[in-house]
């Protein structure tokens, strides 16, 4: 293992943001890249502001994501994370020794730290060196006894030995007053590298808690899969040298580092996410899908469709190159549990033009005697049927999908028959012929 040690410090005051993921991703993925320690730490100093609730989004969609920790206080087996809501003594340790040395001095009943007047240079990897000057003193313990965010940062990523501080650009205008007290401190500082700030999808600013899409939970709602949210998520503000952009996780981390950030401000694109989404489910093991797919179904109220395992597993299998999202899963597959499913009327005027009248007693009769119902016979009954009926293939096929599902879109069609089978597609047809008025 490395010596590079990270950190994911959030404050647990609202629900899980989007920029705090990619944050945390780029933490995460630093560290595995160079094998180091990846740390988590909750900054719950403001407890006016800090809710359980926060702090529970925040730990159960980290683990969602996968972005597992690497060190932290034993809880049940597992490391939870640091608090700095029970670290005060380390705090006080070194507030004191700055107090001995005469660092800083109490005024308004708060303590401020005495600035150097030098002018302090961030040699920041991904901006190059920055230089600011602090021209004042500034707090770092309130007057009600409660330290503030710049004190505790620098103190805690001295103690756990923090190589890189990977964070928001919004952070560089802090960093001098940090290299300040690492000064004051006596400590040497860690490497910075601020990333790109992530705008909205449309119109100017950063994007915030308030935007549509700005929340993991959104995505963990929808079903998204996590794999295709760190895809995404990794693009946003690095790219490979190869530019490539569908990655696994394993090619992200074995690519990842932090001179492939640059400093442009990345722009969320929810459209893209979503593509990236559906790409994604393409490529996951059958196994995997079936596992999701079933938890979809259980969490969306259709348990009643997982009695027989054998039936939806013929129809994961031939949904799964279609679907764009698990969110649209129990809509796509419904027709295969309801004999009354719906007919939508847009589908049916797209086959008016093919006269199903006509067209669905011919199916009946080539379908009916066909000896076997596999695909390829299937197949080869609507050519013939086409070309003795001297018109195009077109006209069966959207016919019979529309007669046996209700709509015009689906899986492959020759496949759908073979999963429902030669008797339900013939009652299906003649359920159609029923129901259905062609003028």
């Amino acid at each position: 293992m490395s010596d590079v040690r990270v950190r994911f410090a959030p404050s647990p005051t609202g629900y899980f943001h989007i920029g705090g993921a990619r944050t945390a991703l780029f933490n995460w993925l630093y560290a595995k890249h160079t094998g180091g320690t990846f740390v988590l730490r909750i900054e719950d100093s403001d407890t006016e502001r800090n809710t359980k609730e926060s702090l529970n989004s925040l730990l159960s969609n980290l683990r969602w994501m996968g972005l597992d920790w690497d060190e932290g206080p034993e809880v049940g087996g597992s490391y939870g994370p640091y608090f700095q809501s029970e670290r005060g003594d380390v705090y006080q340790k070194h507030l004191q020794r700055l107090r001995d040395e005469g660092k800083v001095y109490e005024k308004d009943g708060a303590l401020w730290l005495k600035v150097s007047g030098e002018t302090q240079t961030i040699d920041d990897i991904i901006h190059g060196p920055v230089q600011r000057l602090e021209e004042k003193d500034f707090v770092i313990y309130r007057s009600n006894g409660t330290p503030v965010f710049h004190f505790v940062n620098v103190v805690d990523d001295m103690e756990m030995k923090i190589t890189h501080v990977i964070r928001g650009e919004d952070h560089l205008s802090n960093t001098s007053k940090h290299l300040e007290l690492y000064q004051a401190l006596g400590a040497p500082a860690p490497k910075f590298a601020h990333i790109p700030l992530i705008l909205k999808a449309d119109g100017p600013g950063k994007m915030s808690k308030r935007d549509r899409g700005s929340l993991v939970e959104e995505y963990r709602d929808k079903f998204f899969l996590p794999s295709a949210l760190i895809n995404y998520l990794s693009l946003l503000g690095w790219s490979p040298k190869d530019d490539r952009e569908l990655m696994s996780l394993d090619e992200i981390i074995a690519a990842f580092d932090l001179v492939g950030i640059n400093k442009t401000h990345a722009r969320f694109d929810e459209k893209k996410l979503a593509f990236m989404n559906a790409e994604h489910l393409k490529q996951l093991p059958k196994e995997e899908f079936f596992k999701r797919g079933v938890e979809v179904l259980r969490k969306t109220e259709h348990a009643d469709w997982l009695k027989d395992e054998a039936y939806l597993k013929k129809i994961f299998d031939i949904v799964q190159e279609k679907l764009r999202s698990f969110e649209e899963l129990p809509n796509f597959v419904a027709y295969f549990f309801d004999e009354n499913y719906p007919f939508e009327p847009t589908a049916l005027q797209k086959i008016l033009k093919h006269q199903p009248k006509e067209r669905l007693p011919e199916l009946q009769i080539a379908l009916s005697s066909l000896p076997t119902f596999d695909c390829e016979i299937v197949e080869n009954a609507l050519k013939t049927l086409s070309a003795e009926k001297n018109l195009p293939a077109g006209a069966y096929i959207h016919t019979l999908r529309f007669a046996v599902s209700g709509r015009n879109v689906g899986p492959s069609l020759y496949h759908l028959l073979d999963v429902l089978g030669k008797d339900e597609v013939l009652r299906r047809i003649q359920r159609c012929l029923e129901t259905c008025s062609f003028a």
